[in-house]
């Protein structure tokens, strides 16, 4: 897994290539999401930010997170009838631990199924965009 430094510039990178501004909101933004040991949402992330930034919106927090979704920066994970959470250290699909009662969110080490779907993936030619595994 990247450093929190080289995970901004990743992130900061992107945006540049897409034509996007680096606001000083949009960097505090990264930088939570880089140091985040968890998958926060919106309004957690809204919450840190104003601590730096008293003035940014969460209209802003919520664009951004789209924006960076739509670059392939963030992971969102949706939840019927709750939040959803953002994942910015690692934004490629993989597999998450979800508790259904307290919605806490692990990022279970398999190597393995990294391996099984890189492999359906180039044997397919199909593009692996998400999974999902319930038990």
């Amino acid at each position: 897994m990247q450093d929190i430094t080289s995970r901004i510039e990743s992130m900061l990178r992107k945006l540049r290539e897409k034509g996007y501004r680096i606001t000083p909101q949009r960097l505090a933004i990264l930088r939570i999401l880089a140091e985040s040991k968890g998958h926060p949402g919106a309004e957690e992330i809204h919450a840190r930010v104003k601590t730096d930034s008293p003035t940014t919106t969460i209209a802003t927090v919520y664009k951004t997170l789209a924006v960076l979704k739509s670059i392939g920066e963030v992971l969102e994970l949706e939840f019927s009838g709750d939040y959803n959470r953002y994942d910015g250290k690692k934004p490629g699909p993989h597999p998450h631990l979800i508790c259904i009662k307290c919605k806490r969110i692990v990022d279970p080490d398999l190597t393995s199924l990294a391996e099984m779907t890189e492999k359906l993936s180039s044997q397919t030619g199909y593009k692996l965009i998400g999974h999902r595994l319930e038990l």
